[in-house]
């Protein structure tokens, strides 16, 4: 662990931050050298936590384990933009700092950082989303496996039977992990299906308002629908609020089979009350395992296993319990 004072780092970082713009935050307070000195430093690079209930979720989980008490100065920056994440990560590698934990907006552009931060003994580790790069430019990654959401989510769909498939697909921000697997399931089963038709495939980038707009407008143009399959919950409920001002039905023997992903709390209540028909899991708790890996590599001891892959379900309206919204809904 290097060796340096927590206020030095919390300065160099706000700086680099005035410089380039954006949002970041820091735990580190002043205090004496003799304390600060036993700091791991982590530089935390996640999307806004107010893009969604998942990302609030991820975003509180990692505050409540890198604080002083748990022995970490921990320093969080925030964008949807990958150009402004890697921004982020060169100022952290500037400033020495011992971990470099990573949720990537995109998937591709990383590999000169990463190779940046490993020149300068700078551990990254990945947590909640995969990214196009070699394995041995990062030490662990802790993530969700959003192909296989998709592919429980497209067999669910495939379950129901229908005659013809009608879908509005709304997708998350274009080249994220999440968008990328929970579509690449639905379009290898559209091409496959004769009877699997998109009405329409529109980015929302995961936002309410956005995804009410598109199902508007495919309602306005008096296009048939029977699905939709919208890639968070946050879109679903949006793409919902669109049907309701419409009159049309959906849920349980609703004429819309309503799809989302990461079963916020409320978005679980939805299929218990049988609004919705589908939530697809994806787990935001990820500090522990990160917790643990630091502490493996502080103990100077090798970590095992590389890619750890949360586990993760499926839920379906006609069977969910309140059990199951007690105790998945985040």
């Amino acid at each position: 662990m290097k060796k340096f004072l927590a206020i030095t780092l919390a300065l160099v970082l706000a700086l680099g931050l005035a410089a380039c713009g954006g949002t970041t935050t820091t735990t580190t307070d002043t205090q004496d050298e003799d304390e600060a000195t036993e700091l791991i430093s982590v530089a935390i690079i996640n999307n806004d936590p107010n893009e969604s209930g998942y990302r609030t979720a991820n975003d509180n989980d990692l505050k409540a384990m890198f604080t002083e008490e748990n022995g970490y100065s921990a320093t969080f920056y925030y964008s949807l933009k990958n150009d402004e994440q890697i921004a982020y990560a060169q100022q952290a590698i500037q400033a020495g700092v011992d971990y470099l934990l990573l949720s990537a907006a995109d998937v591709s552009g990383w590999d000169t950082v990463l190779q940046d931060a490993q020149d300068n003994d700078i551990k990254v580790i990945l947590f909640d989303r995969t990214i196009d790069a070699d394995e041995s430019l990062y030490v662990a990654s802790i993530v969700s496996d959003m192909d296989q959401e998709g592919v429980t989510a497209v067999e669910w769909l495939e379950s129901q039977g229908l005659e013809e498939y009608n879908i509005i697909h709304i997708q998350g921000v274009m080249g994220s992990a999440a968008q990328v697997g929970r579509t690449g399931a639905l379009d290898d089963k559209v091409a496959a299906e004769d009877n699997w038709n998109l009405v329409v495939q529109q980015t929302a980038d995961w936002n309410a308002e956005t995804a009410q707009q598109i199902v508007q407008s495919v309602i306005d143009s008096g296009e048939s629908f029977n699905v939709i399959y919208a890639e968070n919950d946050d879109m679903a409920k949006g793409a919902v609020a669109a049907l309701d001002r419409a009159g049309i039905t959906h849920g349980v023997d609703g004429d819309v089979i309503i799809m989302g992903f990461d079963c916020n709390s409320w978005a679980l209540e939805e299929l218990l009350a049988g609004n919705w028909n589908y939530d697809g899991q994806c787990n935001p708790f990820q500090a522990s395992y990160i917790d643990e890996i630091i502490k493996t590599l502080e103990a100077g001891e090798e970590v095992t296993e590389k890619t750890i892959i949360l586990e993760e379900k499926g839920f379906d309206a006609t069977t969910i319990t309140q059990e199951d919204v007690d105790t998945y809904g985040i």
